[in-house]
């Protein structure tokens, strides 16, 4: 039987809660906002091969502690929404989340809010650095019909 824990972002849902299965067995759950942002950063790292850790500290409410979950191509993640409609995604949102990867504890987890912070406190040029790498990965620079018009 799976045991659903529950993510620090509990304290501060805001609609649907998704899962996020980890290894074919341990569900942690996230608001489907949430869950969407941590899905696109995860997988842009997971496309270059790269490991890391993605880490949390659970709160009160749910009994305390850190989470903290090795994260490889090797390792099946699953990402199950409560609701059918992709919400809307927030670039800073998503920067901020690339950007606490490259540190120690890996990515951390955070709030819509925490990400906004961290991102306004940014030098210009790490905003910049940070804006177009999750551009590039997120949105293509061209569709395929601007392509033809180029060949």
């Amino acid at each position: 039987m799976q045991q659903t824990r529950f993510s620090p972002l509990v304290r501060v849902h805001h609609g649907s809660m998704g899962d996020l299965i980890y290894a074919g067995s341990a569900r942690y759950r996230f608001d489907d906002r949430a869950l969407a942002h941590l899905k696109i950063a995860i997988t842009q790292k997971l496309r270059l091969q790269e490991c890391f850790l993605l880490s949390w500290t659970d709160p009160a409410s749910t009994g305390s502690g850190r989470v903290s979950l090795w994260l490889s191509s090797a390792i099946p993640l699953e990402f199950r929404y409560a609701t059918d409609k992709p919400p809307a995604l927030n670039r800073n949102w998503l920067a901020a989340l690339a950007m606490s990867a490259h540190g120690t504890r890996g990515m951390i987890v955070m709030t819509e809010e925490e990400a906004e912070q961290i991102i306004a406190a940014s030098t210009p040029a790490e905003k910049h650095e940070r804006m177009q790498e999750t551009a590039d990965r997120t949105v293509p620079s061209t569709t395929p019909r601007q392509q033809k018009r180029r060949s």
